[in-house]
């Protein structure tokens, strides 16, 4: 008669058991996947790693990439974002680290002009149109570096964007071929939310840039050499 209890005993730590070894393959099955998913953005950082500097600490280059962004609603003003990156560029100009800007955006996007809003507050800022070279097809990240490499022949550069963002383009286009320096231009006036859904966002691109670098894709718009980099930098080199 006292059979049955002895067994209740029994199933209690087999049940126990079996729970804690469910609980430990979903522990390791979300390891696997979180390092799986990472695996593009620490290849990003270990490639960028050392390469982020301080306006101040900035290596000196003929030209520096501005990457563009969205535009502020009207279309005639950048968003925080662009509007930091655009200060650090100009201050770049008047420090004399760079003797010409490349800037490159999506002249049809979504938002507006970007180039467009880009070379006018640049010339509100007090730097020169002539030391100033518009590119309307860096769609994107990858577009940009490959182009700057391959139609403005740029080997040597700073790149200038937030932080979060430097460190993709950094390794882009140092993959590409352009020896690049980030020179990160901060967020002031950008909204928390903001910040965090780039962020977020970044984990995904990481991929994307992981796989444009691995298929070494030509970029949207294919476009035949361009002097005008080389002559803008000729012209501000004494």
């Amino acid at each position: 008669m006292s059979t049955p209890p002895a067994v209740k005993q029994e199933q209690k730590p087999l049940r126990w058991y079996r729970r804690r070894r469910v609980l430990l393959r979903l522990s390791l099955s979300v390891i696997v996947v979180a390092a799986i998913a990472l695996t593009p953005t620490v290849w990003v950082r270990v490639m960028s790693s050392g390469r982020l500097v301080a306006v101040a600490d900035a290596p000196t280059a003929d030209v520096a990439i501005v990457f563009g962004a969205e535009v502020a609603p009207g279309g005639q003003e950048p968003k925080p974002f662009l509007r930091n990156r655009l200060d650090t560029a100009a201050t770049l100009v008047t420090t004399g680290k760079v003797k010409a800007l490349l800037i490159s955006g999506d002249a049809q996007g979504s938002s507006g002009n970007e180039v467009r809003v880009m070379g006018d507050y640049l010339s509100r800022k007090g730097v020169e149109p002539s030391r100033v070279v518009v590119d309307p097809y860096g769609l994107d990240t990858y577009d940009t570096c490959r182009r700057a490499h391959d139609v403005y022949g740029v080997r040597r550069a700073l790149l200038v964007s937030q932080d979060l963002h430097l460190y993709r383009a950094v390794t882009l286009c140092r993959d590409l071929g352009v020896d690049a320096w980030g020179v990160p231009s901060g967020c002031a006036g950008c909204r928390t939310l903001t910040i965090w859904k780039n962020q977020l966002r970044d984990v995904a691109a990481a991929w994307k840039a992981a796989w444009d670098a691995t298929t070494d894709r030509p970029p949207a718009v294919v476009s035949p050499a361009d002097p005008t980099l080389q002559q803008a930098i000729d012209a501000h080199t004494p």
